[in-house]
């Protein structure tokens, strides 16, 4: 691993120090979703690194609750509601809710990346080769409409296959299903007949005869992009700074020790995510070249071009940093 991709014990704001904590909360809430992009949550949990981190800091006894959500949706919706502290899931999400509070009592900014890897589209419909050959008789699952990383890959591949004016063509053949409910529908072959998801998922679902990919996330970027980050209130980050850099600490633990033993991260992932994959799939998916697990933000840049070019946000970032809190800053980001 790179080693400016492991920067243990960065703080989420300014100033977070080694000094004993103050006043900062006994308990969080951390949500994630049910995929390998959050294999990094899955260890911190099992490992209880997060409450290590923090009682090192002087946050003794900090309790930790994991959660699984559906979507990039329902992460923001709990985040804004105080239901968690820590959401993870897709870049559109994140550049979405920050677009909305900044500025704001309520801002929200990133705390990492937790890797880069593709996304892929299945299909079951063997007319389908490309994207101008959906019709109206299709469905595709994705994990939130409109709001998801998903959802918005989709509409940029939209816009380079099929033009500027046709970019949210396909948003209304899209619904709302978790990552393991879609691969069910999917294989079903009832009404839906494409799937944007995540590994584990598109690769289990391409064993099936009859599956084929349609899309390829790298494809639409042009190089290799972030898939899941973790981002949190600015005021919680500035009220609990040795929390935020215990997270961050943790986080960094976790995504170095699936870099450095992937074999160990692979039986590990299907120990806690009981999701029907295998110790040989989860290894082989690990040791694809196009997927990392790191703390470092890329392609986000292009993201947020998109996003504000076509009015989903109200102001384009200046730089990829403007979304995320000062101790990535340093990072190779794009």
């Amino acid at each position: 691993m790179r080693r400016r991709d492991v920067l243990a014990g960065a703080a989420c704001v300014v100033g977070a120090g080694l000094s004993p904590a103050r006043s900062e909360v006994g308990a969080v809430a951390i949500a994630r979703q049910p995929s390998l992009g959050h294999l990094p949550l899955m260890l911190m949990e099992e490992q209880g690194l997060l409450q290590k981190a923090a009682a090192a800091r002087g946050v003794a006894g900090l309790q930790a609750r994991y959660l699984t959500l559906a979507g990039g949706a329902a992460m923001n919706d709990a985040l804004l509601s105080g239901q968690i502290q820590f959401a993870a899931g897709g870049v559109p999400p994140l550049v979405l809710l920050w677009s909305k509070t900044e500025g704001t009592a309520m801002a929200v900014k990133g705390v990492a990346a937790m890797n880069s890897m593709p996304l892929l589209m299945n299909t079951n419909n063997p007319r389908v080769r490309a994207l101008r050959d959906f019709t109206d008789r299709d469905k595709i699952a994705l994990p939130a409409v409109k709001v998801s990383v998903q959802a918005m890959f989709l509409q940029m591949a939209a816009e380079k296959e099929l033009g500027a004016d046709r970019r949210n063509e396909l948003d209304r053949l899209t619904v709302t299903l978790s990552h393991p409910d879609g691969m069910a529908a999917l294989l079903a072959g009832n009404e839906i007949t494409a799937h944007f998801t995540a590994a584990p998922i598109q690769e289990l679902e391409l064993r099936r005869p009859g599956i084929r990919t349609v899309l390829n996330s790298f494809d639409v970027l042009g190089e290799p992009s972030t898939f899941n980050v973790v981002w949190a209130s600015a005021a919680f980050a500035a009220a609990n700074p040795q929390v935020c850099a215990a997270f961050a600490e943790a986080l960094d633990t976790a995504l170095a020790g699936i870099e450095a033993d992937k074999a160990e991260a692979a039986r590990a992932y299907v120990r806690l995510a009981r999701d029907s994959s295998d110790v040989g799939l989860i290894t082989e998916i690990l040791n694809d070249p196009q997927v990392r697990f790191t703390a470092t933000p890329r392609g986000i840049g292009k993201v947020t071009d998109f996003m504000h070019r076509t009015g989903t946000i109200r102001r384009r970032p200046e730089s990829w940093r403007d979304l995320f809190f000062s101790s990535v800053h340093g990072r190779d980001g794009s």
